[in-house]
């Protein structure tokens, strides 16, 4: 996304974005096994943040720490997928997707499928070292599948 999509998208100036952090998905090691509490925190979180004013949501795997560096598991873009189109479906903000640690390509599936409208890479390009290793942005992977995708 452009930064001129960016503004687009929030109806130009700055955007309050608030994070829907959530709850351990299964195959994380603190899953529960309620997948349906899941939802319901999620959906509190996000209603919370509309009626608080926020432009838009992001809904992110915050739960599943630790996070795996670069690609997680289908049970998690699974899962994803089923929360994020709930929140979408809930809200009339534009809502994004960030999967953590670093999987873009996660990202842009669960956003294709929930009809979320951007999402968050936290190294598209360059490298970083975090507490899971050494992350190397993989922009050329990420903007090809997004031209799939479109």
């Amino acid at each position: 996304m452009t930064r001129a999509e960016f503004y687009q998208l929030f109806g130009g100036g700055r955007a309050v974005i608030g994070v829907v952090h959530l709850l351990p998905l299964p195959g994380s090691p603190r899953y529960t096994g309620e997948f349906s509490s899941i939802v319901d925190r999620a959906l509190r979180d996000a209603r919370a943040y509309v009626e608080a004013g926020f432009n838009g949501l992001i809904v992110e795997n915050f739960g599943d720490a630790p996070f795996y560096p670069d690609q997680v598991g289908p049970e998690t873009v699974a899962a994803m997928a089923v929360v994020t189109y709930a929140v979408r479906a809930a809200v009339e903000v534009p809502v994004g997707v960030n999967v953590l640690r670093n999987d873009a390509r996660a990202a842009l599936a669960v956003a294709t499928a929930a009809g979320g409208r951007f999402i968050r890479v936290n190294v598209h390009t360059g490298a970083m070292l975090t507490d899971q290793g050494i992350l190397q942005g993989k922009a050329a992977e990420t903007l090809r599948l997004r031209k799939m995708l479109s």
